[in-house]
């Protein structure tokens, strides 16, 4: 079995509709780090060297290849990424090998063969 990693940058609202919508997909569990900081094409805004900024999130997801791209769009969509500048982004990459997770592959491999 092989996996990508799904790390999602989103605004803390919406936190919580990613999650629903990544297990929803196929994810069966996340990692949530809070109150990350970052920049895209605009400059932050600042009142007296305050940063106006929204707090983000980072998402980690470990997932099943082939269920991967789906999750991946499903976090898009909830997340609103396409529909406005700065509001979050979604990347995957390969994971070369993981640990801590036979209790899940068979639980993987029963929804993996289902999808395929």
């Amino acid at each position: 079995m092989h996996f990508k990693m799904i790390i999602a940058f989103v605004e803390d609202s919406i936190t919580d509709t990613v999650l629903v919508a990544a297990r929803e997909a196929g994810a069966t569990g996340a990692t949530v780090i809070t109150n990350a900081r970052g920049e895209g094409l605009e400059k932050s805004k600042t009142f007296f060297g305050l940063n106006l900024e929204t707090q983000r999130d980072v998402v980690l997801l470990l997932v099943e290849e082939h269920l991967s791209r789906n999750i991946l769009e499903q976090i898009e969509k909830f997340g609103q990424f396409e529909d406005k500048s700065g509001s979050g982004i979604a990347i995957q990459i390969d994971v070369e090998d993981a640990v801590g997770i036979s209790h899940q592959i068979s639980l993987l491999s029963e929804k993996v063969e289902k999808e395929l």
